[in-house]
């Protein structure tokens, strides 16, 4: 890695951002979304094992469909991309066997070296949650995604607003999603604000690091 952020500049893009009520017309530079759609594939998830599928929505039409399912909210259709994060509805051996032959291939390792790393993830995730408790680690993966895909936007001045507020069995219907093994749970919309957004010059509310912040 070359050049980093200075502690100053990170804290400094934080700061700017805010979740973004109002988006403006203008589309993303074809390289910054690039960055940013690459952000989303190189988050980290549990065991790596990547139990979500992202639905990159440019078509108007198809996102006309979404905003009365999201509580009418403008950033649906007016941002300049928006992305849906879907989860696995069953993890399987299969899933676990792919991402393994991909990380023997990858690294050029020795399969019988790696077995106990499959093995382990087959029992800590195929074997030891139940359906219910599958669905519930794939919906915690996708947050780690949705948080990377945030702090990587404001970083590069991209705006952003997480949108827990759809209806996400309408959503899976819509997209097409329905026994694909796929489900969604939350979006995002990614833009620029609106100069007419009165949210942006607010100040924002956090609680002081003392309550927060424990040092053990």
């Amino acid at each position: 890695m070359n050049a980093a952020l200075t502690p100053a500049q990170l804290l400094a893009s934080l700061e700017w951002r805010y979740a973004t009520k109002a988006f403006d017309t203008r589309k993303l530079p074809d390289a910054t979304w690039a960055a940013l759609e690459e952000s989303l594939r190189l988050t980290p998830s549990s065991f790596g094992l990547q139990p979500w599928k992202f639905l990159v929505i440019t078509d108007p039409a198809v996102r006309a469909k979404l905003r009365p399912v999201s509580w009418n909210q403008t950033q649906v259709t007016d941002a300049s991309h928006l992305v849906v994060f879907a989860r696995r509805t069953e993890v399987t051996e299969q899933d676990v066997n792919e991402f393994f032959h991909q990380m023997v291939a990858e690294r050029q390792a020795d399969p019988a070296a790696l077995e106990p790393y499959r093995q382990m993830m087959i029992g800590g995730v195929v074997k030891g949650k139940d359906p219910a408790a599958q669905k519930e680690w794939a919906a915690r993966q996708l947050y780690i995604a949705l948080g990377q895909l945030m702090g990587a936007a404001a970083a590069l001045a991209v705006d952003t607003c997480a949108l827990e507020g759809i209806d996400p069995a309408a959503y899976t219907e819509i997209l097409g999603l329905k026994g694909t093994g796929y489900e969604v749970v939350v979006a995002c919309a990614v833009g620029y604000r609106s100069g007419a957004d009165k949210y942006a010059q607010l100040k924002k509310i956090r609680y002081p690091k003392a309550r927060v912040i424990a040092q053990v």
